[in-house]
């Protein structure tokens, strides 16, 4: 009998987040003959997500609705998750590492009393072992590791593991399982999003980041009007969450968010080692700051020296004359 891997979908408002698809590539990198079982739980009609991960690698898709996962809880999803695993015994598990990931997976790692290796950047097979990839030391450094017994359970992060590319050809079957949540723990009453709206930040190819050097709140409209000139998301470091310039929901580094975007501009951010943590391992790193002795510039791949207010503005209209060219 052929492996089996579980991939946990993932989705907002309706909507599959796309570390869902990079967890379908992860796992063909595990085993690219395995089984691929996406896994789905909420309460709307399922359907139109499942055939989503079916069009994106997953041969087959097991739905759990219930009205008691209309919003996410780690007693509700766990349960839900946990009858699917009893169902399908599969070999691995993966899901990506984002808040709920992080969430459920040790919870359902100690139920199954398995290992789990969280944050996983890369997968390679040396021999017959799946090795992981990730980053330890706030991305100083990275370790390889392997799970020697047992189950491989993994979570990785956004925009690291490559999507497959998506196959509308593609059909699979799509399997409602009936799963009566019980005992729950925890209520939610109410939910208040205070992100921005637009991209996801965690998961954003592109990234504009603003610190202390914006000087305000103001001073973030022109990094939201380049954000979106990119298609991409804004971020900022503590500094500027601490003096009040946005809200705490933006901030990047060793206790915010952690991101790895193909694109990092980096707006008037002084560079301080707990920002690093999250967003080192950028593929491209670009540092706007007057201070040309600023440590963001020791990381950055390009730098510009000088007033981030006569810059950005320039930045926006050479991106906006490229996309009316193009």
């Amino acid at each position: 009998m052929s492996e089996k891997i579980l991939v946990i979908g993932e989705s907002r408002d309706g909507v599959l987040r796309n570390v869902t698809f990079e967890a379908i590539g992860a796992a063909k990198k595990i085993n690219s003959n395995a089984e691929v079982i996406g896994v789905l739980c909420g309460t709307d009609d399922l359907n139109s997500q499942a055939q989503e991960m079916i069009y994106y690698g997953a041969d087959r898709v097991v739905t759990v609705s219930n009205e008691k996962l209309a919003t996410y809880t780690s007693d509700g999803y766990g349960q839900a998750v946990l009858a699917v695993v009893e169902d399908e015994n599969p070999d691995a598990i993966v899901m990506g590492h984002t808040a709920i990931g992080k969430d459920l997976t040790p919870k359902l790692a100690s139920k199954l009393e398995s290992g789990l290796i969280s944050d996983a950047v890369d997968i390679n097979l040396v021999g017959d072992q799946v090795v992981f990839t990730r980053p330890i030391y706030s991305g100083k450094a990275f370790e390889n590791k392997i799970i020697t017994e047992g189950l491989l359970f993994a979570t990785i992060r956004p925009n690291n593991i490559p999507a497959l590319d998506r196959d509308d050809s593609r059909s699979g079957e799509v399997q409602e399982k009936t799963v009566d949540i019980s005992d729950l723990r925890t209520v939610i009453k109410e939910v208040l999003r205070k992100a921005s709206e637009g991209v996801d930040l965690s998961e954003a190819k592109v990234v504009v980041a603003g610190g202390r050097g914006v000087k305000s709140a103001d001073g973030f409209k022109p990094l939201y009007e380049l954000a979106d000139v990119l298609g991409g998301a804004v971020g900022a470091s503590r500094g500027a969450c601490d003096a009040d310039y946005c809200d705490y929901s933006l901030q990047i580094g060793q206790t915010g968010k952690v991101v790895t975007p193909d694109l990092y501009i980096a707006v008037g951010i002084s560079g301080a080692i707990q920002h690093l943590a999250g967003m080192s391992n950028s593929k491209v790193i670009v540092a706007i700051n007057k201070d040309p002795e600023a440590n963001i510039f020791n990381v950055a791949d390009y730098g510009i020296v000088g007033d981030l207010f006569e810059v950005i503005p320039i930045l926006i209209e050479e991106v906006k004359n490229l996309k009316v060219n193009a």
